[in-house]
């Protein structure tokens, strides 16, 4: 094995481009993925069948497709569909299909929508009875028994849940790789692989990247586990 290439300053530059659009994918994806995600399960808790099943066919198509195929389906199938090409230059939004970024951080927000939504949607679902009963005596609406009692107890529930959806969006990030013109980590593992023909360290170093970060979400996920899930340890005696 050859190490000495993947230290090189120019190496090592081109592994901490690749680190930024990884991380910058992850968060941004997480983060217009949890706004979605708050939608999209409150239409699936909803009594209302009109808000209820597009939500559920939405959530039905994002988790049981690859997402590989949804990236695919957005880069080379929506962007470059005609119509939209002809409003690439003028008309918002599809000003911004043009970028592989924004097609690759679509996918991934969508994708992470789904799958959120239907963890926040099960745990909107098992909150008390006992606690709606008792805000619903104190004189609360609908809307606001949710927005103070059930939103807070079913965020706090389904945190270990979420904290697992972080960890593998982070890894699913490494598709970003099959995007042209988009360089993650994967990507820049992938370049350093086929300029010096160096399969092993290349990708064994982005692996230990991914590690570092990974070891890093836990570590955070635990801690705001501890701090809002702390009232459910066991108490010593």
């Amino acid at each position: 094995m050859n190490w000495a290439v993947i230290f090189e300053p120019d190496t090592l530059a081109l592994y901490a481009e690749g680190l930024v659009v990884t991380l910058q994918l992850t968060l941004y994806s997480l983060g217009l993925g949890a706004v979605l995600a708050l939608a999209c399960a409150l239409a699936l808790v909803s009594s209302r069948a009109w808000l209820r099943w597009p939500a559920q066919a939405f959530t039905y198509f994002m988790r049981g497709t690859p997402l590989l195929i949804q990236v695919y389906l957005i880069y080379y199938g929506v962007a470059q569909l005609e119509w939209v090409q002809a409003r690439w230059d003028d008309v918002w939004p599809w000003t911004n299909f043009k970028e592989p970024f924004f097609c690759a951080l679509l996918s991934f927000s969508l994708n992470t929508a789904a799958y959120t939504a239907e963890t926040l949607a099960g745990s909107i679902r098992e909150t008390s009875k006992g606690e709606v009963e008792a805000a619903r005596a104190m004189g609360m609406g609908q809307w606001l028994l949710m927005r103070r009692i059930v939103l807070p107890s079913a965020i706090r529930r389904m945190l270990p849940a979420y904290g697992n959806e972080v960890v593998m969006m982070l890894h699913s990030s490494s598709l970003a790789s099959t995007v042209p013109a988009l360089l993650d980590l994967t990507g820049a593992a992938s370049r350093v692989y086929a300029d010096f023909y160096l399969p092993f360290e290349a990708y064994l170093f982005a692996a230990a990247i991914y590690l570092c970060i990974t070891m890093c979400l836990l570590g955070v996920s635990r801690l705001v586990e501890r701090r809002f899930l702390g009232y459910l340890a066991p108490r010593k005696h």
